[in-house]
Formats: C-alpha cells, sequence, structure tokens
C-alpha cells in the first residue's frame, strides 16, 4: 500500500456481543479503562509489504511470541482520544491531530507511519460498530485508544520490520463525579521524565513506565499527581506524569513551558492556547522555574495554575508540595479562567458551542 491509499477493512462482526441487559449495568459505572466494547481494530505491517490486512473484528487477546520485538526493546506507542454523543450525533475530537502526533511518535521509535486518512477510518468505524458503548451521560465519553507496537519475531537491536497497529474502545465515566476538584502536585526532587533529544515529545509506553516511581512517590506524599523539573538543570516546569501545565498570572496572562522536544505536544493543550488567546489573555510559551512559581502563589501574583489532557480536559491545581514544604495557590479554590476555560472546551466538545476552528469530527 502507497502512503495516500486507503485500505479496506474486512468487517467481521462479534458473533457472541455483550446482551444490552449486561451492557446497560455495565455503563452504569464504568469509572475508566476497566470496561472494553465487544469489537477492536487490527492492520498489520510488513517490511516491504506496507500496511495489510486491516480488520474490524471482536476484540480478543493477541497472540504473541515471547521474542516479539516489543516485549524486548519496547518499540511501541499509542494515542487517547474520545468519542461524544452530541445531540443527535456522535462525534470525535480533533481526531486529526492524533493522528499526526501518532506518526510524529512512530518517527521517533523508528517505526512506520500509518496514512493519517486510515488512522481516522480506523476509530471512525469502531465507533460506529460500538455505537451502544457511548454512555448517555452528559459528562461521559467513549475512550479510544490507538496503539502500534513491533511484532517481530526477534533478539536484535534494530528497528523490527513487522508491526501490529490495534484499536480498542473503554467507555469512561464524568472524569469528576462530584463536580471538579483541585488536585494536590508532588514536585519530584530526584526523577526526571526525559531529556533533551529523548524520547519526551513522543507519547510511548517508557515515559509512562519511568514515570511510575514517581507517581509512587507523590501518592505516598498524600499528591494526586508528580510534576516533573526539567533533567539538565532541576530548575524549570516540564509536565506532570501524563499533563500539561498553565500558570494564570494577576494581570490576566497565561504561560505554559515550551515544548523544545521533551514535554508532549498536548492537543488539549494546543486548543487552550487557541482559546486562551480568544478570550482575551496574553498567551505565552516560556520556562517557569519551580523557585518562581513558589514566590508568585506566596505574593499572589500567581492566581491560578491548572493541568490538561485528554481525561479530565482542565484539573484545577490547589496544592503543590515537595521535600521540604507545601504551598496553595489561590487559597486551594478553582480559579475562575480555569473553569471558564474548561467550559468553554468542553462546551465545544459536547457540541454545546460554536466549533469555528472545525476540531469537532462528526462520526454518525
Amino acid at each position: 500500500m502507497s502512503g495516500g491509499d486507503m485500505l479496506d477493512f474486512e468487517i467481521r462482526p462479534n458473533p457472541a456481543p455483550v446482551s444490552a441487559a449486561d451492557r446497560a449495568a455495565l455503563l452504569a459505572n464504568p469509572g475508566f479503562g476497566r470496561v472494553f466494547t465487544d469489537h477492536m481494530v487490527t492492520i498489520r505491517y510488513a517490511e516491504g509489504k506496507g500496511w495489510y490486512d486491516a480488520r474490524l473484528e471482536a476484540r480478543a487477546p493477541i497472540p504473541m511470541d515471547p521474542a516479539a520485538a516489543v516485549l524486548h526493546y519496547a518499540q511501541e506507542i499509542f494515542e487517547g482520544l474520545k468519542a461524544y454523543r452530541t445531540g443527535d450525533a456522535v462525534t470525535m475530537f480533533r481526531p486529526e491531530a492524533n493522528a499526526a502526533r501518532f506518526n510524529a511518535s512512530a518517527r521517533r521509535l523508528a517505526m512506520p507511519e500509518l496514512p493519517e486518512q486510515t488512522f481516522v477510518e480506523s476509530l471512525r468505524s469502531l465507533v460506529e460498530i460500538d455505537q451502544a458503548w457511548i454512555p448517555e451521560h452528559e459528562d461521559a465519553s467513549l475512550y479510544l485508544r490507538p496503539f502500534m507496537f513491533a511484532s517481530e519475531v526477534f533478539l536484535g537491536v534494530r528497528p523490527a520490520n513487522e508491526y501490529l497497529y490495534c484499536v480498542i474502545a473503554s467507555p469512561a465515566g464524568a472524569y469528576f463525579a462530584g463536580g471538579v476538584k483541585p488536585v494536590t502536585v508532588w514536585v519530584s526532587p530526584d526523577y526526571t521524565r526525559a531529556a533533551p533529544g529523548g524520547t519526551g515529545a513522543a507519547k510511548c509506553g517508557g515515559n509512562y513506565a519511568a514515570s511510575l516511581a514517581a507517581q509512587a512517590e507523590a501518592i505516598e506524599a498524600g499528591c494526586d499527581q508528580v510534576v516533573f523539573l526539567d533533567a539538565v538543570q532541576r530548575r524549570y516546569v516540564d509536565e506532570l506524569g501524563g499533563m500539561n501545565v498553565f500558570f494564570v498570572y494577576d494581570d490576566g496572562s497565561i504561560v505554559t513551558p515550551p515544548l523544545g522536544g521533551t514535554i508532549l505536544p498536548g492537543i488539549t493543550r494546543d486548543a487552550i492556547l487557541a482559546l486562551a488567546a480568544e478570550a482575551g489573555h496574553e498567551v505565552r510559551e516560556g520556562p517557569v522555574s519551580f523557585a518562581d512559581w513558589q514566590a508568585d502563589a506566596a505574593s499572589g501574583r500567581l492566581r491560578e495554575v491548572f493541568a490538561c489532557g485528554t481525561a479530565a480536559v482542565i484539573t484545577p491545581i490547589g496544592g503543590v508540595r515537595f521535600p521540604d514544604g507545601e504551598f496553595l495557590i489561590g487559597g486551594g479554590e478553582p480559579g475562575r479562567t480555569t473553569m471558564a476555560l474548561r467550559q468553554t472546551l468542553v462546551d465545544i466538545q459536547r457540541g454545546r458551542a460554536a466549533d469555528p476552528h472545525g476540531w469537532v469530527t462528526r462520526v454518525l
């Protein structure tokens, strides 16, 4: 298959889908990442052959040889996005951006790129066949997880010659079931997430595995999430364990750390940059040191801090802890700017507001 050709998906409906009654019971409280739909997408890749054997089929275990390259050298990437019920339609938010980032991750991990049109179609076809799994609750959604890994049976340190691309789906309940609550974060003194020239800008599993010890440290300190500082000077804020971070100042300006190769280019982050500017804020990508974060919170110059990502959209940060102490931001309450930006973005995602950027893709 050449780069611009569209693969035809072979449709193999699940012969034994979950019953409507059992599905309704599961959707009553799906949580996150625990319940899965009836189907999945698989596409194979082989060097010299390209992408082939595209299927929409029953979700099932993936047979894997013990010598599959991914198990030894971690050639693996993934994405995350959501499908929503919006009135009489089903939509996705910026799937083309996920497709582009997926391919950027593939390039960094020396993996083959999947044509963006095929990526989006793989999502659309899965959402269409499993649309009954999208929860009815207005704050719920269907989380989509495209991923790709090296499937070649080979023990050697080189890019694999065979890969498997998959998409699975998981109904997700409201992230903040009892309303949006500020989180407390832990600033890690010992661990870093990514170094210049590393894989920080790629969405690969190794980045998340490397963050788990620091996240465990954060939980032990009574915090919800970990904040990583830069790996070179250990002074500047990079990002949270799985979210980008924004700082809101008393003059209405908003600053977020620059990408620079060590920070994941969040799709929610990109949307917030646009929406904040349209709301009249001076928006800047620039370094923020932890020392300035602490000093500006103490002086009152820093009014709000929030994190953003696919799962929670926008999460206010109310408290910061570190080995030598802790401090609050804005009294530990959700800030006005944070909540306004969150509402604007959620309303666009849910079809309750105009979409001037063309971010929403109608699936059904």
